[in-house]
């Protein structure tokens, strides 16, 4: 298999910033429990936003503002979200969990759509009871406003759920009122 070369050099500390669609499709997935939110490498604050537009609480940190999460050893929030760094994000994803468990809580994080294939995280997916589901982006995420080229990659959010029971679910975002049947101003309340 080949990977292909975006043109783009890589940011420092893997800072892409995600766009507002990619967490807005992750919304709809988020169960009623949730209502204070840890998002731990927030750089700019794209995902934060896009949350507190959803109506959470959010806690935003970041290792550029002192806060380094693999250091933090307890919280209080209902859910862990975010985009991790990629060479950190099984790091993330671990550490994580461990903190949600202690409060029956939420971890999403968003990761390439095939993260979940290698036999070696097997533990944080197929064996986990906690994971809950996989979001598929139905649309590439374009991480540079300006960018002419065409995004490389396939992204999902990765959802564990502390309450979760049965097997995981797979789902598809983000739903456009055109997917549901409706026009632009309706709404689907069921």
């Amino acid at each position: 298999m080949s990977q292909r070369d975006s043109g783009y050099q890589r940011k420092e500390r893997d800072l892409y910033e995600t766009p507002e669609w990619v967490t807005l499709a992750l919304l709809p997935h988020i169960p009623e429990f949730v209502g204070w939110v840890l998002e731990p490498a927030a750089g700019g604050g794209k995902i934060v936003n896009a949350l507190k537009s959803g109506g959470y609480r959010v806690e935003a940190t970041d290792i550029e503002t002192g806060f380094d999460f693999m250091d933090c050893g307890r919280v209080g929030h209902d859910a862990i979200i975010t985009n991790p760094p990629y060479v950190l994000a099984e790091e993330f994803i671990t550490h994580a969990l461990d903190l949600m468990q202690h409060n029956a809580g939420l971890v999403a994080m968003l990761l390439r759509t095939d993260y979940d294939h290698a036999r070696t995280r097997s533990h944080i997916f197929a064996e986990h009871r906690a994971f809950a589901r996989k979001v598929v982006l139905t649309k590439r995420i374009q991480w540079f406003e300006d960018s002419k080229g065409s995004p490389s990659f396939n992204h999902a959010w990765f959802i564990w759920d502390w309450t979760h029971e049965g097997s995981p679910t797979l789902a598809y975002g983000p739903v456009t009122p055109a997917d549901r049947g409706g026009t632009e101003n309706s709404r689907d309340n069921s």
